[in-house]
This record gives structure tokens, C-alpha cells and sequence, in this order.
């Protein structure tokens, strides 16, 4: 990967407040409200706006890469990163906990939501690693568990003209007292190729 720079975790702003933030030790726990999600209309019908995101500006060119652990518990737990440019345009990508599984992927919205995820248990009680890559017309979205090998989770088109910011993110739809811890936070150079 190229070189990389650390963020540091007040040089974002929060799309919602979550619960609470903790930064001692130098992680970010952060508690999210019960409630919480992003979501736009497809199947569900509805429209949830009220993410935990910390974001900083992402320019084409660049990747934004997180690392996390959480007690995966709740239907629909999740955490990863989070790129937006408004409240109709977006993508979250990282771990979600439904129906019993850890899974690893990726809602695209482009007006309306899609999502896509692989089951990923083995990874449920290790740090995971969540990186985008931005491209002139696409992002690019790897993740992984401890320092195993990156896998490609999904190549999604993206505009590369609009005004974009990027981080870490978290949301817990069913219940209270989902806690994450933050590990990471870097950006670097964009990922050159897909494989």
C-alpha cells in the first residue's frame, strides 16, 4: 500500500453525534444510538439518515483506510467507512451482524440504496480493516481481517467531480449499547489497480 499519514480522530466532523466518544488510550470508542442507520428507500421503503460518521475531505486520488473491533450483538450492528458527498449520495462499506452471521460489504446510494455481503464469521472477534479507494469515475473498497490478505469487496461507480468526505462510521438499528473501538484512522495515495 502507499505511503500513509494517521488522522487524527478530532480532525473529523460527525454526520450524527453518537451516544458518547471516548479517545483516551489513543483509540476512538465511540457508542452508538440505538436507532441509528443509513438507508434510502430500496425494498424497506423508508429513508434513515442518522449514521455515526467522522469525516475529513477525500479528493480522487486518495484512500481512506479504518481498522475497528466490536461485540457484534445486535440485528444490523455495523461499522466500517463511510464516503458522502450529500444526504442522496453515498456509500458505507464494512461489517454488518444479520441474522446470526458477520457479514463483510457495501451499501451504494445513488438516490436509492443497494447492498451487497459475504458472510465473513471467522472474522467476528479480530480487528478488521475497511479501505476505499477513490478513482476519477469509481471507488474501490478492500477490507480484511488482522494482517491477512486485502480482499476486493466491491468496485462501485462514483462522481469523481462532486465534493466527497471520508471516515470511520458506525450505526446500530435494533438496539442501545453497541460499542466500537477505532484502532486506525489513514489516508493515503489511491489503490492503482483493482487486483
Amino acid at each position: 500500500m502507499p505511503d500513509t499519514a494517521i488522522i487524527p480522530w478530532d480532525a473529523g466532523h460527525w454526520t450524527t453525534a453518537p451516544a458518547s466518544v471516548d479517545t483516551r488510550g489513543g483509540a476512538l470508542r465511540v457508542t452508538a444510538k440505538d436507532g441509528s442507520d443509513a438507508w434510502r428507500h430500496t425494498a424497506y421503503r423508508f429513508v434513515h439518515d442518522t449514521e455515526h460518521a467522522l469525516l475529513v475531505p477525500m479528493a480522487v486520488g486518495e484512500a481512506v483506510e479504518v481498522s475497528f473491533r466490536a461485540p457484534w450483538r445486535g440485528q444490523f450492528d455495523q461499522a466500517g467507512v463511510f464516503l458522502r458527498t450529500d444526504h442522496e449520495h453515498w456509500i458505507k462499506a464494512g461489517v454488518e451482524y444479520a441474522d446470526g452471521h458477520l457479514g463483510i460489504g457495501a451499501v451504494v446510494t445513488d438516490i436509492h440504496s443497494d447492498w451487497s455481503i459475504g458472510q465473513v464469521d471467522e472474522w467476528r472477534d479480530r480487528e478488521i480493516s475497511v479501505r476505499m479507494s477513490r478513482w476519477a469515475d469509481a471507488v474501490i473498497v478492500r477490507a480484511r481481517a488482522d494482517d491477512e490478505p486485502w480482499r476486493l469487496v466491491r468496485v462501485a461507480p462514483f462522481d469523481g467531480d462532486a465534493s466527497a468526505s471520508a471516515g470511520p462510521f458506525l450505526a446500530a438499528p435494533t438496539r442501545p449499547g453497541l460499542q466500537v473501538t477505532f484502532t486506525r484512522w489513514e489516508r493515503s495515495g489511491a489503490d492503482d489497480s483493482l487486483h
